[in-house]
């Protein structure tokens, strides 16, 4: 009997890729094109709601790590990610309409995959399944997954406005990198003075909020990396000149000098023709964005074709119900991935759903189940959200924290990452090799 894969995201494609590949059926669900939650809008796989940024490149971080450790296990995500870069720095970004056109194509075109275009709202399959139903679980599969295992947690995220590149005020902008890194151009980076900056920080404070439909309105919990602009100014004056819109590394070629805050500008797409408003996630009101928005000088004709809005982020107590390779205490047969596991941000999603993918394979093929090295950080996120002594679960994304500490101190922070992601390949490689996880 096929394998089972609920959802057609990050980590869906993911588990569905790794099962596929090892030689087995499986039928991937996706309710789209037919129903998309408030978040969606493409009908491909994959796609990125949020940031179009898959974090830091460089091997010697966490986020680079990660990805790297993807790319050691033949991973789907990494594949496309890698052929539709746009310039950003020392960060990995795509083009996330070709990202997700790409991984679209691998899935359906794999003789192993049979897509089936409908909405789960159980999980009574008795074949072997993977539940990777994303932060935007559908409402009747969130209330049945809820009923499951006792109760779920829930936090609001924010998704950062789009501009167009003609329609920014160059004159009012210039181009660079923080300290000079990547290509020295990657970021459009949009000055303000002290009177600006104070102006525009508080309308933006008083700005009108949309409202959060079907939700807890009165004490919605955000998670502090989607933190809206509009909240962490909030927080007290100059927060955001200490947050998104630090200046630090920056110098206004106009000037000389650094400026007093820096909204920067990412590219969105290949092209160029399309800028992110990178850390502005928001929940104002559309008109509100456009007026608060256009005080930043370099954006006072900016063409926004993409608003900022906000939305739910659902996930469940996996310390409490699920072991460390993905699989449900209470049924093995049955594994969650991405998201809804606590695991945060998109390669880490990816991530949890190709160990999921290989570890569902396993099963069916009367193999034990496995948990990569410690000392991986796709295997201490694993250990992290499979923990039972978390008392207060909250999402986690990559970082050198969960890492068992270096045996040698090394002070320098570099020169420790490095070490870090030495130990990391070297042991990756060797559990490669001794699990034969490639074929």
């Amino acid at each position: 009997m096929p394998i089972n894969v609920i959802g057609a995201g990050l980590a869906g494609c993911e588990a569905a890729w790794q099962i596929a590949n090892r030689g087995l059926k499986v039928r991937l669900y996706e309710m789209k094109p037919y129903k998309k939650s408030p978040a969606h809008s493409l009908d491909t796989f994959s796609e990125l709601v949020c940031s179009n940024s898959l974090k830091a490149s460089r091997l010697a971080s966490a986020a680079g790590m990660l990805k790297q450790e993807m790319r050691m296990l033949n991973s789907l995500l990494m594949q496309c990610a890698d052929q539709c870069t746009v310039p950003a720095g020392g960060a990995l970004a795509v083009d996330r309409d070709i990202f997700s056109q790409l991984v679209t194509e691998k899935i359906r075109q794999h003789e192993n995959i049979d897509v089936v275009s409908q909405e789960v709202s159980k999980l009574d399959f008795d074949d072997i399944t993977v539940v990777a139903t994303g932060p935007l679980t559908s409402e009747p599969l969130s209330e049945y997954i809820k009923s499951m295992f006792g109760g779920a947690l829930s936090f609001f995220d924010a998704a950062a406005p789009i501009v167009t590149k003609e329609s920014i005020d160059m004159s009012s902008a210039f181009t660079a990198s923080r300290y000079g890194k990547g290509g020295g151009d990657d970021y459009i980076n949009c000055p303000l003075n002290k009177e600006e900056f104070e102006r525009f920080e508080q309308e933006l404070v008083n700005a009108e909020r949309a409202p959060l439909h079907d939700f807890d309105v009165a004490n919605p919990k955000v998670y502090e990396g989607c933190m809206p602009i509009e909240i962490m100014a909030q927080r007290g004056k100059d927060a955001i000149r200490f947050g998104p819109m630090k200046p630090v590394g920056l110098t206004d070629p106009k000037t000389g000098h650094r400026p007093w805050a820096v909204l920067q500008l990412r590219r969105e797409n290949a092209a160029g023709t399309l800028y992110n408003l990178v850390g502005f996630q928001t929940n104002l009101k559309f008109p509100e964005q456009r007026r608060v928005f256009s005080m930043i000088p370099a954006l006072k004709n900016a063409d926004f074709v993409r608003y900022g809005v906000m939305h739910r982020n659902t996930f469940i107590d996996s310390p409490r119900v699920l072991n460390s390779d993905y699989s449900s205490k209470q049924n093995p047969r049955l594994f969650f991935a991405g998201q809804l596991t606590g695991v945060e941000g998109y390669m880490e999603s990816a991530s949890s759903g190709l160990i999921a993918g290989i570890n569902a394979a396993r099963l069916c093929g009367g193999i034990d189940t496995l948990t990569l090295p410690e000392f991986t950080m796709i295997g201490s996120l694993s250990r992290y959200i499979s923990d039972p002594t978390v008392s207060k679960f909250q999402p986690m994304g990559a970082n050198l924290g969960i890492l068992p500490p270096l045996e040698d101190k090394i002070r320098d922070k570099r020169e420790r990452a490095e070490k870090y992601s030495e130990r990391s390949f070297s042991s990756l490689e060797q559990f490669i090799s001794e699990h034969d996880l490639n074929k």
